[in-house]
């Protein structure tokens, strides 16, 4: 019993080491080896019940994932992370709200991530719903807050397609981006302090693969 707990012990103080002596660059790369390891189909063998000990008591994510709740799109499974690795933020139109600030700024300041990725997906009905104007109970509102990208889009093409609607979820991307960096002084004043990067990507439906948009 005793081995067992220290054990845990020596764990859970070897993953908080890995994670303050990890750089956001750091956290960028394991990101990109994660997603191109889901692409090649060669994910890591994780043993689940021993990563359930390994943070029953403490968590130390490397990331901040906001993306759609879409379900192709789970973010532990596009970077191949394990239980404990990243904190997850789902809402459709990977859009950002106070709540959601909120949690991005626990993520980073007390929970120690380095890194926030806004990662948004190519065909993302969201994003669909705001460019036909659907309206529809609280989704409506929503739906509004991607509806600036549209606007911006509309600027430079006026057929509303694919090529449209994936288009606009990479300006939705960026826009967020832009929203939690002007809207979060914690998460502003942590950038500057090279403590963490705040960076957008869109997963692509059709192969798995992520695009960093840097």
């Amino acid at each position: 019993m005793e081995e067992t707990i220290q054990s845990t012990i020596q764990s859970m103080y070897k993953h908080k080491l890995r994670l303050e002596s990890l750089s956001p660059q750091a956290a960028l790369e394991l990101l990109k080896e994660g997603n191109a390891r889901f692409v090649q189909n060669l994910e890591q063998d994780r043993n689940h019940l021993e990563q359930i000990n390994e943070t029953k008591d403490e968590q130390h994510p490397f990331a901040v994932i906001l993306s759609c709740i879409d379900s192709r799109t789970s973010a532990e499974l596009i970077f191949d992370q394990g239980l404990g690795d990243v904190l997850s933020i789902r809402i459709a139109g990977n859009v950002v709200n106070d709540d959601i600030l909120g949690s991005i700024e626990f993520g980073c300041k007390i929970a120690g991530a380095k890194i926030i990725v806004v990662l948004g997906h190519t065909n993302c009905s969201a994003v669909r719903g705001a460019c036909n104007g659907t309206a529809m109970g609280h989704f409506t509102g929503l739906l509004n807050k991607i509806h600036p990208s549209v606007e911006e889009e509309l600027k430079v093409n006026k057929v509303v397609d694919n090529g449209f609607i994936d288009n606009v979820s990479l300006r939705n991307v960026v826009n967020t981006v832009k929203e939690i960096n002007n809207k979060s002084s914690i998460v502003n004043e942590m950038i500057r302090g090279k403590q963490i990067m705040l960076i957008g990507g869109l997963y692509d439906l059709n192969n798995g693969k992520v695009s960093f948009i840097e």
